[in-house]
């Protein structure tokens, strides 16, 4: 034997249990029916089986219902990907049917949604433009942007507040398109939570870090006013942001805990591309560590965020 100290065990020592008696986690009866070809909504949602995605998504669908019915906030913090990828009119929707309390985003989602507005286009080939000096120099985005932040500094506004502002006051030609405009009209709260240097609206000749640095400060303060009464029910979704936002979130929650505010039982979910450290860590498990739950899902935002609006809009009282 070329292994003296080892020795393959005997499989005839192996004791078995009978599968009647052996706990299972998959049941025959509990599998979805196929859905036919004339089948509605409610019947493909009928055919998706009880089991992992599927069975969270559903989950998060009725802990969003029992959120509204307590009053309890549903914030949305989102990244640029879902205005760009034209999800902001389902957006608008929600906010309209009363299934958004607050908007937190970046700079980029406020620049994107912006120029959906004053022209109908947005998004650069930066590729194609980055070595060519010419990426990120659009005038107006910079001009106006940059103006509508110190006109809302002087109010005593946040950024998000500053733009909506700015945009009602517009006669820009796509209003009705517009995340911001549209929570503005609704008295949404908007909060943007920039990092400088990451917008090109930060080099532009008419940006200041000065205004850009207060109103951030401001946004944050409203953040975690509306972060503190998540408990007992409320709901965080964090949608396309790996980094900003789920740091920001983490720090709303320790200011709100600093100042004496109870934040347990409350829910959290995470839609994105892949899977990443932040969002898994700083919104997922630590902020619901007191009797709440986190979720995640790992999907293309144009197919994962249609879907989550339409669970919400045909959801089983």
């Amino acid at each position: 034997m070329p292994y003296p100290k080892f020795r393959p065990l005997d499989k005839k020592k192996l004791k078995t249990v009978s599968i009647k008696e052996r706990p299972s986690l998959v049941h025959l009866a509990d599998f979805p029916k196929p859905c036919h070809p004339d089948a509605d909504f409610r019947q493909f949602l009928d055919s998706l089986p009880p089991y992992l995605a599927a069975r969270d998504l559903r989950e998060l669908v009725d802990l969003l219902g029992q959120a509204r019915k307590k009053g309890r906030p549903i914030i949305w913090a989102m990244g640029a990907h879902a205005v760009k990828l034209g999800l902001g009119p389902l957006l608008i929707d929600l906010m309209q049917r009363g299934w958004v309390s607050a908007i937190a985003s970046n700079g980029a989602l406020m620049i994107h949604d912006f120029e959906l507005a004053l022209a109908g286009h947005t998004s650069e080939d930066v590729g194609e433009n980055l070595l060519h000096g010419t990426y990120g120099n659009t005038e107006e985005t910079g001009l106006f942007l940059n103006l509508a932040l110190k006109d809302g500094l002087a109010r005593g506004m946040g950024a998000g507040e500053a733009v909506g502002y700015f945009l009602i006051q517009s006669q820009f030609p796509h209003l009705e398109q517009s995340v911001l405009y549209n929570a503005y009209k609704l008295n949404i709260p908007v909060t943007i939570h920039p990092a400088i240097g990451t917008d090109f609206i930060h080099y532009h000749p008419m940006f200041s870090g000065e205004v850009t640095g207060a109103l951030a400060e401001r946004d944050f303060q409203l953040l975690a006013s509306i972060v503190s009464g998540l408990g007992d029910g409320g709901v965080f979704l964090n949608i396309g942001s790996a980094v900003i936002l789920p740091e920001v979130f983490l720090k709303t929650v320790s200011y709100c805990a600093a100042q004496g505010f109870v934040l347990e039982k409350f829910h959290t979910a995470v839609f994105d591309f892949n899977r990443h450290y932040r969002p898994l860590e700083n919104v997922c498990r630590r902020p619901t560590a007191r009797g709440g739950k986190g979720y995640y899902f790992v999907g293309p935002h144009e197919i994962m965020v249609p879907l989550l609006a339409a669970m919400i809009l045909n959801r089983r009282s």
